[in-house]
């Protein structure tokens, strides 16, 4: 009986020096690596990655060139956290459509490519990914392509304007970038994502609403005649239409607008 308690005082210990050294790791170590860098101590570190089938593997070099430009090291990244996205989120098809493997594989690519950058990337603030065959009438009775509702913890697609998307990866219009930076956003800013991915984006989502209150900006952003009309609906779409662009067509945006490229690059924890 002693030998037992003596072992249970050392697992105890154990688990106490753990807890503090990550402690230690996450909130000094990590938060003087970020004052100085911009960007978390690391991302990526899977003691036992899932891998994906080489049919999956497949779909994803044919259809997100984002994929394709990995290295093999990364693509494995890649496709353990797509394995987990779509063992963690529910999909249901409504409107007659049946979900397919592909289906969920594209959809779990698009956010898995949005926070890639990131070392949490899977979030609490849905749980259950919704698809319609084509535009759907939303429960405000207004026709929508795509949506995310946080108090229902639903995001939406149609699914012909989200497969459209990812067919025209060049032509800025992305329905799953769209809705997802819409989730991202919120449990970066709204919820606050935990770790330094969340206190980077929000972070940096404050400067780049600096950066279009200066007036010099708004011009130089009007001038350039890049982003699509909606991005100035109000703060949150522009966000929502400037990662569909970063992904789109990147090297223009880099271009015609440095500046808020490189925000937006830090904002996601970007690597090339």
């Amino acid at each position: 009986m002693e030998l037992f308690f003596d072992t249970l005082f050392l697992i105890f210990i154990l688990l106490l020096v753990i807890w503090a050294l990550y402690f230690i790791f996450t909130n000094i170590i990590e938060s003087a690596w970020m004052i100085v860098f911009d960007r978390p101590l690391y991302v990526h570190f899977y003691p036992f990655p899932k891998e994906l089938p080489s049919h999956s593997r497949k779909v994803l070099e044919d259809n997100f060139s984002f994929y394709r430009n990995l290295s093999e090291r990364r693509k494995k990244f890649f496709s353990h956290r797509i394995y987990n996205f779509i063992k963690k989120y529910r999909f249901l098809g409504r409107g007659g459509l049946e979900v397919s493997d592909d289906m969920q594989l594209k959809i779990a690519a698009t956010w898995v490519m949005l926070t890639f950058g990131m070392r949490k990337y899977l979030t609490s603030v849905f749980n259950t990914i919704i698809i319609f065959p084509d535009i759907f009438e939303s429960q405000n009775g207004n026709w929508h392509k795509g949506e995310f509702n946080p108090a229902g913890r639903v995001v939406v697609f149609s699914w012909k304007h989200f497969a459209e998307g990812i067919a025209f990866d060049t032509d800025n219009l992305n329905l799953g970038l769209h809705e997802f930076a819409h989730v991202l956003h919120v449990d970066s800013v709204g919820i606050r994502r935990p770790g330094a991915s969340g206190i980077i984006y929000k972070d940096m989502f404050g400067k780049v609403l600096e950066y279009l209150d200066n007036p010099n900006n708004r011009q130089n952003l009007l001038a350039a005649n890049y982003f699509r009309d909606y991005a100035y609906t109000n703060s949150l779409e522009f966000m929502a239409v400037v990662l569909e662009y970063f992904f789109e067509t990147p090297r223009e945006f880099e271009q015609k607008l440095p500046e808020l490229y490189g925000m937006v690059k830090k904002m996601i924890n970007y690597r090339e």
